[in-house]
């Protein structure tokens, strides 16, 4: 990986960490792959609901885009409900370098929640039911934010969490970062990525 991708990767986590977010590497010894914490939008559905992200930044990042999925369900007609992965043009086709994670977490994420489209959809009984009853599909995307996004309900992820503790104790926590510009890149670009491995 060259130096100018990992200062970039460096530099957007930062970004990410000045704003509030706290991103927790997934292999304390590459910078590629993270997760940040996304609260639900106000005056949405999906409103009091936590999702885990992951994020995947690729070799060639800031030129090509990066791999965002939920960990968690969610209902929602652009996020495919079995593999979280997040059908949205401007990451999936029209990325370029001027965009980097803040973007993403404070205005492509938050967007695509409070407007879902149901014309493109990943998830096909989201957008019929978003097409045909508003209301109803409001409904269902509360209860799932309810049952998978709810800090104090979500039992799918306490157990995943312990699942995932005693398989590795790798994921740390990035307060800093300063020392990641040695770090080997072993990322394997692969867009067909599961976000639930």
């Amino acid at each position: 990986m060259t130096s100018e991708s990992i200062k970039r990767k460096q530099k957007d986590v930062m970004k990410l960490i000045s704003k509030g977010f706290q991103p927790e590497l997934e292999n304390e010894n590459d910078i590629s792959t993270f997760y940040v914490n996304l609260n639900g939008p106000k005056e949405s559905p999906y409103e009091g609901g936590i999702w885990k992200i992951r994020v995947h930044l690729p070799e060639g990042y800031p030129y090509k885009s990066p791999s965002i999925g939920f960990m968690n369900k969610i209902y929602h007609p652009n996020i495919d409900f079995a593999s979280g992965t997040v059908c949205l043009d401007v990451i999936n086709q029209t990325w370029t370098p001027i965009f980097d994670l803040e973007n993403i977490f404070d205005i492509f994420l938050p967007q695509l929640l409070l407007y879902p489209n149901p014309n493109d959809p990943l998830n096909h009984e989201a957008a019929s039911l978003l097409k045909q009853n508003r209301i109803q599909f409001n409904k269902i995307a509360k209860e799932f934010t309810e049952k998978y996004a709810n800090p104090k309900n979500d039992k799918e992820s306490n157990s995943k969490k312990k699942k995932n503790d005693q398989k590795s104790d790798s994921i740390s926590d990035i307060s800093d970062i300063s020392d990641l510009s040695n770090l080997d890149d072993n990322d394997n670009d692969n867009e067909n990525d599961s976000f639930f491995d």
